[in-house]
């Protein structure tokens, strides 16, 4: 066999947290078996994570359950609660709010979404809201939780998402566990220098302060924000978007639960606020609150952002806020040679859809597909860092649009919001919206019709009309097959247990 074409037999993980250890936990798990094939990571405890996200997606389900992963134990170890959509407060204007859930709304009927239904009897006078329609939604606000039931078609639990907020620095310590488990050799050290191929310019090993050497073929980059061999070895350039996506800078603060609230009994979703110049997060968890403000260095000042922040915490401050910089974007390419760059050091899109730990997980589904031999095949390559950009330009056009759409005139933050030029896709599709109410989900991107329609509709995009064959049902038998849908909804949650009671009951809730 040509020498360039045997297996990869030694990677390395340079950075821990929630990347590194997502990298390690996976990588063992699918490829550990191979003879001769080892993994090392190489973190250093004096260096901090960022840790800014704690709140995920339904894809991360996926995730786990490939690496056999048991739920009540997953929800305990790492404080974790249940997450059935997010909350946008003061986003369309001060004083409005909306939910974004996961799952569906309603059902489709005569061959056409459900939407397009409620849009005809809003028509009629129907005055119901779109999220009456979601269970996700319904069960969030009344603090109920119930897991997803395909088994029963016929019920609305059938149709309903789920993700999680959790401790996300409890969540690399669970993943650490298991990867070392399963073979993954952990290395302690300050990596002080980078050792590259003189004619290749391959990383051939780091070197750390301790002066010990760490080689391998294949690298991946998961030191954060320094991007330690993607962006100061290799020099691969960063795409700024920060045009579109402005803010640029965040604090982070845990807080306790409100005095004399239940620890574990809160309403199962991730709250996002819009303020003056950006926007804050709540996060629920089992042991304690996350709390962080996301705004515009141009439009704010770090004290007043600070301050801001800890005068609306709920309880007390558990720890000193966290100062972040940032910009949002990514790296040019985020396979460069022999190193691959997963996670902040690859690119960053603030935290407002929770997409952070998605994309470390869509970047590791990548790699497993595309997984090279020592050749390194380009068309590998670049086929990795084709389906990389556009699954950061679909999520930059989806973060866009909660900023793009508003009728908040209160701020020069806004003002600059509203009046931006949205990105083409982003344009046409907010275009099809208000020209017939349609939604399109363009080549399996990540938010699909269900999360463009709820931030539409929530952020006061009127819809121009709805598809024809909505009138197929009669007026009364269209109001009468909504007011059913909205009534069976009401009626399963009616019935589910609280969080508390459902955390309780499952023995996921975790020790004080």
């Amino acid at each position: 066999m040509n020498a360039d074409l045997r297996p990869i037999s030694k990677v390395v993980i340079v950075g821990g947290g929630t990347a590194g250890w997502m990298t390690a936990a996976a990588l063992s798990r699918i490829m550990g078996p191979l003879p001769d094939f080892a993994i090392e990571l190489v973190e250093s405890e004096a260096i901090g994570t960022i840790g800014v996200g704690e709140s995920t997606i339904p894809q991360i389900n996926l995730f786990n359950a490939m690496l056999g992963i048991d739920e009540r134990e997953f929800v305990r170890e790492t404080q974790a609660t249940y997450k059935l959509g997010i909350e946008f407060v003061d986003w369309t204007r001060i004083g409005a709010r909306y939910f974004h859930p996961f799952g569906y709304y309603g059902i489709d009927m005569k061959g056409i979404e459900f939407h397009h239904h409620w849009l005809r009897a809003r028509s009629l006078g129907d005055t119901s809201d779109l999220g009456d329609y979601s269970i996700a939604a319904v069960a969030a606000h009344q603090g109920k939780y119930l897991p997803p039931a395909p088994d029963q078609p016929n019920s609305p639990l059938s149709r309903l998402g789920y993700a999680f907020q959790f401790d996300a620095g409890l969540y690399a310590r669970f993943l650490r566990r298991q990867a070392e488990r399963q073979g993954v050799a952990r290395t302690e050290g300050r990596i002080t220098h980078v050792e590259r191929d003189g004619e290749t310019g391959f990383v051939t090993a780091v070197v750390l302060e301790s002066g010990a050497r760490v080689g391998g073929e294949l690298f991946i980059d998961c030191s954060g924000f320094r991007a330690l061999l993607i962006g100061e070895t290799l020099g691969v350039d960063f795409v700024d978007w920060t045009h579109w996506l402005p803010c640029d800078r965040a604090v982070a603060v845990p807080c306790a639960h409100r005095p004399g609230h239940t620890e574990g009994n809160d309403l199962p979703m991730t709250r996002a606020t819009a303020r003056k110049a950006g926007w804050q997060w709540r996060i629920p968890l089992q042991h304690r609150v996350g709390n962080g403000h996301v705004y515009s260095s141009a439009h704010m000042s770090e004290d007043e952002a600070v301050a801001l922040l800890l005068a609306s915490l709920e309880g007390e401050a558990l720890a000193e806020p966290n100062r972040l910089r940032f910009a949002a974007g990514h790296r040019h390419r985020a396979w460069e040679k022999n190193v691959v760059a997963l996670g902040l050091s690859g690119g960053f899109l603030e935290p407002l859809e929770s997409t952070a730990i998605h994309m470390v997980q869509s970047g590791i589904a990548r790699l497993m597909t595309l997984f090279p031999t020592r050749a390194f095949g380009s068309c590998e390559i670049e086929r990795f860092n084709r389906e990389a950009i556009q699954d950061y330009v679909e999520i930059r056009d989806f973060l866009v649009l909660h900023y793009k759409a508003t009728e908040r005139d209160d701020s020069p933050f806004w003002d600059y919001c509203r009046e931006l030029e949205p990105p083409p896709a982003l344009a046409e599709k907010l275009a099809m919206f208000r020209s017939s109410g349609r939604v399109f989900r363009e080549h399996e991107e990540l938010f699909t019709e269900t999360s463009w329609l709820g931030v539409m509709v929530g952020q006061g995009i009127q819809p121009g009309g709805y598809h024809p064959a909505a009138h197929l049902l009669p007026e009364a038998e269209t109001l009468q097959r909504l007011a059913h849908i909205r009534a069976v909804i009401s009626g399963t949650v009616a019935s589910m247990p609280s969080q508390a009671e459902f955390l309780h009951g499952r023995g996921s809730r975790a020790a004080a």
